[in-house]
């Protein structure tokens, strides 16, 4: 566990005991803390209870007096721009803040180590992945965290010469204050999480808070069109170094790795190439990683091959802007459009404005989810569509539809909360169908972004 003596004697308040939040309460414990925590829900408060006995005082922070406490610890889903605990902090002039806050006020006390913090809208996942994966071919420890796989406290320090690599969600920036990035990436910015911030404008001066907490002489790596037209670099130091991804060089040939694939992989691998240089990888440890890559699960993955037909699951593309990159991904091959697309579910918007530049790729669209209707609206004046509704049905009508050298690609442009409990279910439940349907499977990962 990541803690630090920096914690002793100091109160803290938690609200949210989820993954994090139950990771927060005990490093700070560890850390000799005195900690408050709370949850709507009774199961979490009992497992604090059962874990930390006295050392934990439960009690809901909105009922206490906040006064005096050094940090009011919120899990990064609480919309603190609407709940009522953001204003009581400030009241009592507490900072709001998260565990990677935590994990920042803990860097003096772990061995000499750097720090990669990733961003953006779409890709952080992908980027934070890669960028650990050439850290392990290179022989260098790293972890990766935040916003990605467990939780940075609930992991065990690294040693000297460590990097910890950060996947960081804006929520996750508004409650940070101190985290100095040896090289922090903003990899794109589109349009998302509006109902938690101001407007536009208010999502991209979170992201460049990301800037504004490097010391001068650090990297910061970050895409042309953000900077330009946007300003991300506002809060960063006068005088920054700072390189545009889209300049970066790549080793060898992006057709020998599988797991990254179409234009916005080529971003992603841009992004961690320049920062794993930075941290001194020499060129043939990079281009052996970037081959060796098997991504992650729901990101492009490659779920099963039937009859000359390849079936990608994209399910963790949420929104239209990531769903775009998978679509320019399969072009025709001789003129033949091969790519049937099953888009639907949740919608974040009421336009596919950013999958258009795809359209010409789509040989069919199968519909489904609370979007179906709309979707199909908008996209039949630009191909076939299949009104499917459930996922099952558009499968079966692609199979039916597709020829050898066809992909069958569930990227669906929308949230899943529909129909499923999250982007994950969806993505099981999209491979389990197919194996059904398809009587095989074959797991090779690839990946979006």
């Amino acid at each position: 566990m990541i803690s630090s003596p920096a914690f002793a004697g100091k109160r803290y308040a938690v609200l949210g005991l989820a993954r994090s939040g139950q990771t927060a309460v005990a490093a700070l414990v560890a850390g000799g803390a005195q900690v408050t925590a709370w949850d709507a829900k009774e199961e979490p408060r009992h497992a604090v209870a059962e874990l930390h006995g006295d050392k934990v005082v439960l009690a809901d922070p909105l009922a206490i007096d906040l006064i005096g406490f050094a940090g009011m610890v919120v899990s990064p889903g609480v919309p603190i721009n609407r709940h009522p605990i953001a204003d009581a902090a400030r009241a009592a002039g507490v900072p709001l803040i998260c565990d990677i806050e935590l994990f920042a006020q803990s860097r003096d006390s772990l061995p000499p180590h750097k720090v990669v913090g990733i961003t953006g809208t779409n890709g952080k996942s992908t980027t934070t992945a890669l960028t650990k994966h050439l850290l392990d071919v290179a022989g260098i420890p790293a972890i990766m965290g935040g916003n990605i796989g467990l939780p940075i406290l609930g992991q065990e320090p690294l040693p000297a010469g460590g990097v910890y690599v950060l996947e960081l969600s804006s929520y996750q920036i508004d409650l940070t204050q101190r985290l100095d990035c040896e090289v922090a990436v903003l990899l794109n910015l589109t349009p998302d999480h509006l109902d938690r911030y101001d407007g536009f404008e208010g999502y991209v001066a979170s992201k460049a808070r990301l800037f504004g907490m490097q010391a001068l002489g650090r990297l910061a790596l970050v895409e042309m069109k953000a900077e330009m037209a946007l300003d991300v670099l506002r809060d960063a130091p006068d005088g920054q170094r700072f390189t545009f991804i889209e300049s970066v060089d790549l080793p060898g040939d992006q057709a020998e790795w599988p797991s990254l694939a179409g234009p916005h992989n080529r971003a992603n691998a841009q992004a961690a190439v320049a920062a794993v240089r930075e941290l001194g990888l020499d060129e043939a440890t990079i281009e052996q990683g970037l081959k060796s890559f098997n991504g992650l699960p729901h990101r492009m993955e490659r779920v099963a091959e039937s009859n000359g037909v390849i079936f990608i699951n994209d399910s963790k593309a949420t929104n239209p802007a990531s769903t775009a990159p998978a679509l320019a991904a399969f072009p025709p091959v001789e003129g033949h459009k091969r790519l049937h697309w099953i888009v639907g579910g949740l919608p974040k918007g009421v336009d596919l404005d950013d999958c258009a530049g795809g359209f010409p790729n789509v040989a069919a669209a199968y519909t489904i989810g609370d979007a179906g209707p709309l979707f199909a609206e908008i996209l039949a004046p630009h191909m076939p569509v299949v009104r499917a509704e459930m996922m099952s049905e558009a499968i079966r009508r692609a199979i039916e539809a597709a020829n050898p050298g066809d992909v069958v690609l569930l990227s669906p442009a929308c949230a899943s909360f529909d129909q499923f409990r999250d982007f994950e279910a969806r993505g099981e439940t999209f491979r389990q169908i197919v194996e059904v349907l398809t009587g095989q499977g074959d797991h090779t990962h690839g990946e979006e972004g």
